[in-house]
């Protein structure tokens, strides 16, 4: 790849309603090699499809973008696919002038009666006809009969793909709007895209859209198609049934930073075998040839595993504030006088942010939540009697975790019992939880009138 600052690579997303975290790996592949190479990243938004031509999801690949660290600062743009219409026709025009084009009147069904087969792509039926625009006529671009169509791909090397077996495609519907293909082709000559990173699904597009830049005077840019991307059972990453979008993985409180460091990481890997590295170590190191080809196993385990590192590299007051917006909606008030007490203790235990909730909900509500499977669990033989002694030990004690600890052990070795199974009981009937915080340092802050009041109604909840 070339280490000059003349390179432009594009990210050009569609608007969709959600931003796929494919989308978003290949947004940091783009953003990785631009900046890498010295050179310029262009944010264009493919919006031509009136579906999903919506203001509101644009909003919300600009904002993903800018989750990610990608602000208007780090790409020139955004660009507007649907502003550039009149070049789009234009071309279409020129290609049909040249005799590259010519329009058809057959529909999907007419091809089928004429070849048998359904697999079977256009046949080349109207090439010669000499048809005018009109009704139901669509564009299509006359693809070589002979030759080969050579693609270089950072990745792939230079896959050939034979021109006889290119049906010749539609680049204009008959409305007079272009598809997909014509239009990135047009808007990537205009603004100088040299190289474009993009999933491997749009691999096969690639020599369609290079006999277009080629048929338009342009020289194709260099590709790379990153592998596709997919779930536990190895299928690809769908909507329909997986999490797929960037917003509900910052709705459930994963970091920035976190997840650009594991999407990175699907695909490629940096010296060592590191997992846990900084964006600007990642852009010195990264090469996009040394992207992986096969296809990146989406690991949810993993991408929570980083995220709780991200999350105890955090300064105690960064933690806090990111749990914040968490607190804000949860459905009992706060105090964040307490809430700070108990940061630096749920800090060390949580993987993502939205964990704090049940985590710290029992100092904030009136009674301990009641969790069945956890009562049942610990109130069993001896935990009536463990409760009684607890509360006695308890009344005097001083009220530091320390010494509430060493009651407690007091209580249990009294009767042959470990710490563990002494404090398990004591545990849900203030919590209402098996397991969460630290018991001691939390009974230490919610204090001790509390503390024995939750005691005494586990154990008259407990009698007979």
């Amino acid at each position: 790849m070339s280490s000059t600052s003349s390179i432009r690579v594009r990210f050009a997303p569609s608007p969709t309603g959600m931003f796929h975290v494919g989308g978003a790996r290949s947004a940091l592949f783009n953003w990785a090699m631009a900046k890498q190479a010295g050179g310029t990243l262009v944010l264009r938004i493919e919006d031509t499809d009136a579906s999903r031509n919506s203001p509101e999801w644009t909003e919300g690949i600009i904002r993903a973008l800018a989750w990610l660290g990608m602000d208007g600062g780090e790409y020139e743009g955004p660009y507007f696919q649907s502003a550039n219409a009149d070049k789009h026709a234009r071309a279409a025009r020129t290609l049909l002038d040249q005799g590259r084009a010519y329009y058809c009147d057959c529909t999907r069904e007419a091809v089928i009666a004429r070849t048998g087969d359904q697999n079977r792509g256009y046949d080349g039926f109207c090439r010669d006809r000499g048809l005018e625009p009109g009704p139901g006529r669509a564009l299509r671009f006359r693809t070589p009969d002979e030759g080969q169509t050579v693609v270089v791909d950072l990745l792939r090397g230079k896959p050939v793909f034979e021109n006889a077996v290119l049906e010749d495609f539609v680049i204009a519907r008959a409305d007079g709007s272009v598809t997909f293909l014509l239009a990135n082709a047009v808007d990537d000559m205009s603004q100088g895209i040299t190289h474009v990173v993009r999933g491997e699904e749009h691999l096969s597009n690639a020599p369609k859209q290079q006999l277009l830049w080629e048929a338009l005077g342009g020289e194709p840019p260099v590709w790379a198609h990153v592998p596709v991307i997919v779930n536990e059972q190895r299928k690809k990453l769908s909507k329909r049934r997986d999490k797929v979008a960037l917003e509900d993985y910052r709705a459930e409180g994963y970091l920035a930073e976190a997840m650009r460091n594991y999407l990175m990481l699907l695909g490629w890997a940096p010296s060592d075998d590191r997992e846990i590295v900084p964006w600007s170590v990642m852009v010195d190191e990264f090469r996009i040839e040394d992207v992986n080809t096969s296809p990146a196993f989406f690991d949810v385990k993993k991408l929570r595993a980083i995220n709780g590192e991200y999350i105890r590299a955090l300064p105690v007051e960064t933690f806090t504030a990111e749990c914040l917006p968490f607190l804000e909606e949860a459905p009992f008030g706060y105090d964040p006088a307490v809430f700070d007490q108990f940061a630096p203790l749920a800090q060390t235990r949580v993987a993502v942010l939205s964990e704090i909730v049940p985590m710290v909900d029992f100092a904030f509500l009136d009674e301990p939540p009641f969790d069945e499977q956890s009562w049942n669990k610990a109130m069993k033989e001896p935990a009536a009697e463990i409760l009684a002694a607890a509360e006695e030990a308890y009344r005097d004690a001083p009220w530091e975790a320390e010494e509430l600890k060493n009651r407690l052990e007091q209580v249990g070795a009294a009767r042959g019992l470990k710490l563990g199974k002494t404090q398990a009981p004591v545990r849900v009937a203030v919590t209402g939880r098996t397991v969460g915080l630290p018991l001691f340092e939390s009974l230490e802050i919610i204090g001790r009138e509390r503390t024995l009041a939750r005691i005494a109604a586990a154990r008259a909840k407990l009698a007979p």
